[in-house]
This record gives structure tokens, C-alpha cells and sequence, in this order.
């Protein structure tokens, strides 16, 4: 070619590569493995600018990984249940299964010009019988080992969708779809255990030491590990069996400050008022319709009933508490009662000022005699504060010494027991959908609950089995309404029995996929000689929006399976590094309509700030996150026909950190292209029959110090920095007089360090200047120590302190020897026109000053 033309050499390569099979993941005993995988996509539809960073990063790691003689496992595949598919469905009159595959191969299609080095036969999506199958032969083996169980659970119940929705689906008290107000319900619900795991989970946070530091601390948080107290407050008198009320507390320091008791609308003793009082029930019904979530209920307006009834204060015996059911009390932690001290917690104290309840200072700051108004005065645990009233007598203590010091003193006095409890609670995995994962159980009137026999699975999802089409617009479950697929046998007695229409949870289906990509086709969920050679993931990519859930639950699932024995006890943490890459923005361009409401355009919509159609001026809103609804989005597969993949790849990696935001400009995509062509021009220019001349020793030198900082950057995650060494080495290339032997080896070390960013140019390259091979396949460059060793110093040379010239001297050169050297210069001889210099001032490896 004469010119670069990514449309012409990428096809080409990416076909060269497949036939050649290269990126086909076999195990070996003689190369070390490397298991580098991202976070696999939604099949959405479109890909978006973010997936192009995601799997390029990753695609990097790969490439350079198998060029420094690994053998690399780098597969894809797609989390394809849930809701959306649902949605699609309702809304087209459609098959979920239809709208998601057809979303699988556009995506497929639009990722495959990309040259990422997937090995595309282990691909699989998370709907595909063949891995649901295996996922229902885990939950039967969990079941079996006791780590899934059934029982009652109040859940956010949508009576217009008829689902059951996660905490997030509720938004303002509202079902996220259907803008039905949400009820909580009580309904018979399966879970995993994974609270009997959670002090594991917290204790092995500490071992992920090529995690984020704030990934840790988020699972940290989330997991919630508290030490506190639970005591039991007497009833002034017996009411409906109960002559007591148990409350847990991480803050018993702070008793003294008690003013009232506080129930879950859920508590027993809340339920059993509301049986005999109109007034109560009518509150907790309409408390019930909040969402179960702490975030929820912290956001919500503060409301309580005052049940009527007291306790006794164990402090103060001649003292009683109101006991109230409030709208902020969560009856899955603790025990569903609080005991209240308003001016040490800011939702008690916003409480206790709506009702007008007492305010009870217990302490202060060393240096103040403040009390609390309407900010809550919250006990500092590391830093001493002067007691006013304290439980065990302490005067000045930190918080987490009066909290140690009240358990000790509460247990002695045989008023409760310290204990400690944890904020994760059991994982609900009952959805009731259509479009996920049958539960392999079926509930028979004779047998209860019984699971269904492992030689009958996969229970595949019914597809029209019975000639007729799914109704997907009628609310509820679709699969209670299908009596050919509902009805069946039990397996135990033959009896007539149903099946479980619930569905799992689709975060069930990603917490165990990188263990399937060790052996993708298996008849069994892993097999252990794969999953032994393969696991861990060496490095897993994604966003830190999957920080908590994700990342938990896959953790969970790795130590069920290594219990039930699909994964080697190693791979108990299934991920030794994780990364965790910035966003993909783009600025905001919108206009108003004749109501002032905003109207946003596209970026191929607009020129020099303004409307192409029309001319008409944009207000420009900095950049976001790139979002369909502001529009602010760009097509990768727009950019990849107009200036290649290898463009798109580079300037993702090249603006910014990895870690960072990173802006997409079109300015930037051009400017990525054209230094791109620049490569490709400078490599075509050369002439290999050069003679070799003094330059070369240069220009080699700077070729091993490019390695050296390339190789550094990509084994970092520094790739912006390592793309930044490339661009000066190109530009130290362009301009040397080397012979072509040595220009012909440097540019070949460029396309190779280049390779794993812009693969296709540098295969390119690399045939143009006879490598031998594939890039892909060729060894990586190593840098000679020697080389990155300068034998010479540039030293500036100054005159009566202002600059004249410099100096490339040996480094050992001695004082007399770089003095006749400075006062060589062309600058220097003719400030001193003749005369001697006055002094001349040599600082070894810095500078010469020469005083005239």
C-alpha cells in the first residue's frame, strides 16, 4: 500500500489470525497459563465506546501475555437473562429468546472488527440451556450441602408486574417499570447462605492485595461486620405473649441516652397490635409499601406510631420508654428493635423532633460544652470524649472503649450478651420471570419439596412447546400460566405435581461463568482438571459499579463449588487481580423546544457548536457518561468505518489512566489516525540498504530504553504512559540518520510494542519489513540492561549565569577535559572574545558555568 488503510489490512489480518488459530486456548504443560478476562457483556444490542475500552484493555494483557510465552486463556460470552429481554418482548410482541439472540449475533458481529484475541469456541451465553443446565446441577448440589434453603421473607412485591423486585427496582416507592407503588409482602422465597460464609468472605479481603483498595473496603462495608450489644428491655406489662422486647445495638455506650424503643412494622409484637388496632395496620400497610432496603428507609420521611405501650429502662429502673413502630427499622437485622438515642444518631434525633420525644446528651467533645440541636452528635470510636452519663462509670473514653467496657459491664449485671452480627444478609434468588433459570425443584402434595433427578435437566424454558405463543403482555409469570410446561410428575412418588415457576436471580448466572470457561462444553458444570490448570483469573476487568454485588456473590459461588466439588481449593478466590477502568464521556449537546424542556442531539449532528441541518446555536453541557437518552453517544462501529479499529483502540488506551474518565473527542479520534498513518508512512520509508553509520548506536539505544518503559507500562495497567513513550520513540525514528539495518530493527521493535494496542498495523508492519511470522505469535522484545545505561552526559553551558549552549560529554570524562569542552563552544568563545575566562565552574553531571 502506499498509503495506510485500516479498511484494507484489518479484515485481512483477523482472517489470518483464525486460520493460523492462535487465540484457541488448549492446556499445556509447557508454557505458563495466563487468564485474562472482562466482564461480559448485556446483549443489548449495540456495543458502546466503553466496551471498546474494556476489551481493548484486556486484548492488550492478552496479546502480551502470549508474546512473553504464556498460554493465554481470553474468552467471551454474554449474561443474557433478565428483565429487559421481557420488556422487549411486551413491548414488540415478541420472544425474549428471539430479541436475545438476534441481540447476540449484531453484538458478535460489531465486536468481531475490533481484533480482540478471544477464543471465540468457548463462547456461550448465560441463556443457553446447555450452561443453565449445569447452573441448575449446582443449585441441586448446593441444596444438597445445605447452602441453598426456602423460608418466608418480606419482599418488594410490584402488584402491577406481579414480580417480586431487587431493592434497586424500587425507586421512590414505586415499582421502576410499572410505576405501581410497591407493597412489601411476605412471601416463600429460596436462598443461598451465604451469611454463613460472611466472616470468611470479610477475613479473606485481606489477601487481595492486587485489588483496588476501595473495591476491599466497599465489600468491607457491605459485608458489615459489627460487634455490639443485644439486651432485653421488659414490658411494663404482658401484651399478646410478649413480656419483653430484645433489641441489638452496636452503640450501648450511648444507653443512657435511650428515650424510646423503636419496632420493624414487621416485629412480632408489631403484627400482633395491628391485629386489634385499625389505626396501626393502616400505618404499617402503608409503611410496607417502602422498599426493604437500608438506603430506602434512610431517605424516606422519618414516620412512627405510638403503640401505646412502655418498657422498662434497665438503667433506671423508676423509668419507662414508649415503645413506637417506626418506618425506619429493618426487621432482617439485628432483631427488629431498636432502643433510640436522638442526640447521638441523626435518624433518631429527626425522629424524636417530629414526635417531640426527649433529647439525652451522654457526652461531649473534650473542648466543648455543646448540646445537640439538630445535628446529632455521633460518638467518635478512636478519639476521647468527656462522658456525661455512662453505663460502666467511664469519665473520658474513646467510643470503642465505652462500647467494650458497657458489654462487659451489661454481661456481669446479666442484662444481655455481647455479640457480634453482620450487615450481608442470605441472597434471595426467587424471581418471578420468565427469561432466567428454572429452579430445578418440584413441590409435590405427598413429597413437599423435592428436587428434580440431575438425568432430567437441563428443565429447559417452554419456546411455543405447545403451539401456542406466550402472552408476555399479560403481568405476572409467564410460567404459571403454561400448564404443559407447570404440571408434572413428582419424581419421587409419580404423584401429579407442579413445577417451580420462580426463576433465579440473573446475578446467579455471572457468578460462576469464568469457572465454565474452563471447559465451556462439559457434560458437568467444570471439570476438574481444567478448572485446576486454568483458575485462578489471573486478571478480571470491569466496572466499579459491580463492585459490592457482583464480586461478592461470584466469591460465594467459587467457595460453594469448591464444597461441592467443581473448583480446586485455590480458586476459593476466584480473582488474584482485579482492575477496575474509568468511563467512556462525551459532551452533551442539546437545544429547547417552545417549553424550554431540553432536546439532545447526536455528535454526527453537529458542526463548529451548531446544528448541521438547521445552523441553529447548542448549549454544550460538559462531558458525562455517555447515555442513550442525552444522546451523547458514539457509534464504534461508525468510527471503525471511518478510520479503522486500531484507531479506536489507541486513543481509548492514550488519553488518560485507565483507571480515569476517559473524554471522546473527534478531534482526538482524528489526531489517534493520523499519527497512526505517520507509523506507517515512516516504516515504509525505509531503505534497508541504507549503509550503517554512527547514528546507529543512538538510535538502538533509545530502542531498548522504549522497550524497557513500554514493557513497564502495559505490566502496570499504564498504558496511556506506555502510548506516550511509543509517540516519542516514533518521533526519535523519524528523525534519525541511522542506517537501514538499524531503522529496519527499530521500527519492527515499534510495531511489536505497538502490536498488542493496534495489532493490525503492526502485523502490517511487520510483513512489510519481512519479520518472520506473525506479530501475534512473535517472542516480545527484551531490553538489554547495558543499553539503558547512558555512556554520555548532556550538560548546558552557561556564561555569567545565562545559557550559551551544551555539552554531550562521557560520563567519566575528568573537570580539565569537559572545561576544554565548554570553552569550545561557538557561544563561549566569542562571549570570551579572546580573553581568559575569570573561573570556570564544572558540577559533574549537572552543569558548566563558565565566569567571564
Amino acid at each position: 500500500m502506499s498509503r495506510y488503510s485500516a479498511a484494507e489490512i484489518e479484515a485481512k489480518w483477523q482472517q489470518a489470525w483464525d486460520k493460523a488459530g492462535i487465540f484457541t486456548a488448549r492446556r499445556s504443560a509447557d508454557k505458563p497459563k495466563y487468564y485474562v478476562l472482562e466482564m461480559f457483556p448485556y446483549p443489548s444490542g449495540r456495543i458502546h465506546m466503553g466496551h471498546v475500552r474494556n476489551y481493548t484493555m484486556g486484548d492488550v494483557i492478552a496479546r502480551y501475555k502470549l508474546a512473553t510465552g504464556h498460554n493465554v486463556l481470553h474468552p467471551m460470552g454474554w449474561d443474557a437473562f433478565g428483565m429487559p429481554a421481557e420488556n422487549a418482548a411486551m413491548a414488540s410482541g415478541g420472544h425474549p429468546k428471539d430479541w436475545t439472540y438476534g441481540n447476540i449475533a449484531d453484538m458478535r458481529g460489531q465486536m468481531k472488527p475490533l481484533g480482540l484475541s478471544i477464543d471465540w469456541s468457548r463462547e456461550f451465553a448465560t441463556c443457553d440451556p446447555e450452561y443453565y443446565g449445569q447452573q441448575q446441577a449446582l443449585f441441586l448440589d448446593m441444596l444438597d450441602t445445605g447452602l441453598v434453603y426456602r423460608k418466608n421473607a418480606v419482599v418488594n412485591w410490584d402488584p402491577v408486574d406481579m414480580t417480586v423486585l431487587a431493592n434497586e427496582q424500587v425507586i421512590d416507592g414505586k415499582g421502576w417499570r410499572s410505576g405501581a407503588e410497591v407493597e412489601r409482602r411476605e412471601l416463600t422465597q429460596w436462598f443461598f447462605k451465604i451469611s454463613d460464609m460472611a466472616e470468611e468472605l470479610l477475613d479473606a479481603l485481606d489477601g487481595l492485595e492486587n485489588w483496588p483498595a476501595k473495591v476491599r473496603l466497599m465489600q468491607e462495608n457491605w459485608i458489615g461486620k459489627s460487634r455490639g450489644l443485644q439486651m432485653r428491655f421488659a414490658l411494663s406489662e404482658s401484651i399478646h405473649g410478649h413480656d419483653g422486647i430484645e433489641i441489638y445495638t452496636t452503640r450501648p455506650d450511648t444507653l443512657a441516652g435511650a428515650s424510646f424503643i423503636a419496632l420493624s412494622t414487621d416485629h412480632p409484637l408489631s403484627r400482633a397490635l395491628e391485629a386489634d388496632n385499625p389505626d396501626l395496620a393502616a400505618f404499617n400497610a402503608e409503611c410496607r409499601k417502602l422498599g426493604t432496603s437500608e438506603a430506602e428507609l434512610e431517605k424516606a420521611e422519618k414516620r412512627g406510631f405510638d403503640t401505646g405501650i412502655t418498657v422498662q429502662h434497665p438503667l433506671y429502673p423508676d423509668q419507662t420508654l414508649p415503645v413506637w413502630v417506626a418506618n425506619f427499622v429493618l426487621m432482617d437485622y439485628g432483631t427488629g428493635a431498636v432502643f433510640a438515642c436522638p442526640a447521638h444518631d441523626q435518624r433518631d434525633l429527626d425522629f424524636a423532633r417530629k414526635y417531640d420525644l426527649p433529647v439525652i446528651d451522654t457526652f461531649t467533645a473534650m473542648d466543648s460544652d455543646a448540646r445537640v440541636e439538630n445535628t446529632a452528635f455521633v460518638p467518635p470510636k478512636t478519639e476521647k470524649v468527656r462522658w456525661i452519663d455512662q453505663p460502666a462509670g467511664l469519665k473520658d473514653a474513646t467510643g470503642q472503649e465505652a462500647i467494650d467496657a458497657t458489654i462487659t459491664w451489661a454481661e456481669n449485671a446479666g442484662l444481655g450478651q455481647g455479640k457480634t452480627q453482620f450487615r450481608l444478609r442470605d441472597w434471595g434468588l426467587s424471581r418471578q420471570r420468565y427469561w432466567g433459570c428454572p429452579i430445578p425443584v418440584i413441590h409435590c402434595d405427598t413429597c413437599g419439596v423435592v428436587p428434580e433427578k440431575k438425568e432430567n435437566l437441563p428443565i429447559k424454558l417452554p419456546y411455543d412447546e405447545d403451539g401456542k405463543a406466550i402472552d408476555f403482555s399479560i403481568p405476572g409469570n409467564p410460567l404459571d400460566r403454561h400448564p404443559s410446561w407447570r404440571d408434572c410428575n413428582c419424581p419421587k412418588c409419580g404423584a401429579a405435581a407442579r413445577r417451580e415457576t420462580d426463576t433465579m436471580d440473573t446475578f446467579v448466572d455471572s457468578s460462576w461463568y469464568y469457572a465454565r470457561f474452563t471447559a465451556p462444553h462439559a457434560d458437568t458444570p467444570t471439570v476438574m482438571e481444567d478448572a485446576d490448570y486454568w483458575m485462578n483469573v489471573d486478571q478480571y476487568i470491569g466496572g466499579i459499579e459491580h463492585a459490592i454485588l457482583h464480586l461478592l456473590y461470584s466469591r460465594f459461588f467459587a467457595r460453594a463449588m469448591n464444597r461441592t466439588g467443581h473448583l480446586p481449593a485455590k480458586a476459593i478466590e476466584p480473582f488474584d487481580a482485579l482492575f477496575t477502568q474509568g468511563m467512556v464521556t462525551h459532551e452533551i449537546y442539546q437545544t429547547r423546544d417552545a417549553k424550554g424542556r431540553p432536546v439532545y442531539h447526536l455528535p454526527e449532528e453537529v458542526e463548529d457548536g451548531k446544528l448541521k441541518a438547521t445552523g441553529e446555536a447548542l448549549e454544550i453541557i460538559p462531558s458525562a457518561k455517555m447515555s442513550k437518552s442525552k444522546k451523547n453517544v458514539v457509534d464504534p462501529v461508525s468510527i471503525i468505518s471511518a478510520y479503522g479499529a486500531d484507531t479506536a483502540r489507541w486513543f481509548v488506551l492514550s488519553d488518560s489512566p485507565p483507571e480515569r474518565d476517559v473524554e471522546w473527542t473527534a478531534a482526538g479520534a482524528e489526531a489517534a489516525f493520523k499519527h497512526l498513518s505517520r507509523v506507517y508512512r515512516i516504516a515504509a520509508g525505509i531503505d534497508a540498504e541504507a549503509p550503517a553509520n554512527d547514528d546507529d548506536a543512538a538510535l538502538l539505544r533509545e530502542m531498548h530504553k522504549c522497550i524497557h518503559d513500554v514493557t513497564g507500562g502495559v505490566e502496570s495497567f499504564g498504558f496511556n504512559a506506555a502510548i506516550a513513550k511509543l509517540y516519542a520513540f516514533t518521533n526519535t525514528l523519524a528523525k534519525s540518520n541511522a542506517g537501514g539495518a538499524a531503522k529496519r530493527q527499530a521500527a519492527l521493535v515499534l510495531a511489536q510494542l505497538m502490536a498488542p494496542m493496534t495489532p493490525h498495523l503492526s502485523e502490517e508492519i511487520w510483513t512489510l519489513l519481512a519479520g518472520e511470522g506473525l506479530i501475534a505469535t512473535a517472542p516480545w522484545p527484551k531490553a538489554d540492561p547495558a543499553m539503558l545505561v547512558d555512556d554520555t552526559v548532556t550538560l548546558p553551558v552557561q556564561v555569567n549565569g545565562k545559557r550559551r549552549g551544551e555539552i554531550s560529554v562521557p560520563k567519566d570524562m575528568d573537570k580539565a577535559e569537559i572545561e576544554k569542552a565548554a570553552l569550545a563552544v561557538n557561544a563561549v568563545h566569542k562571549a570570551l572574545n579572546g580573553a581568559a575566562p575569570k573561573k570556570v565552574i564544572v558540577v559533574p553531571g549537572r552543569i558548566v558555568n563558565v565566569v567571564v
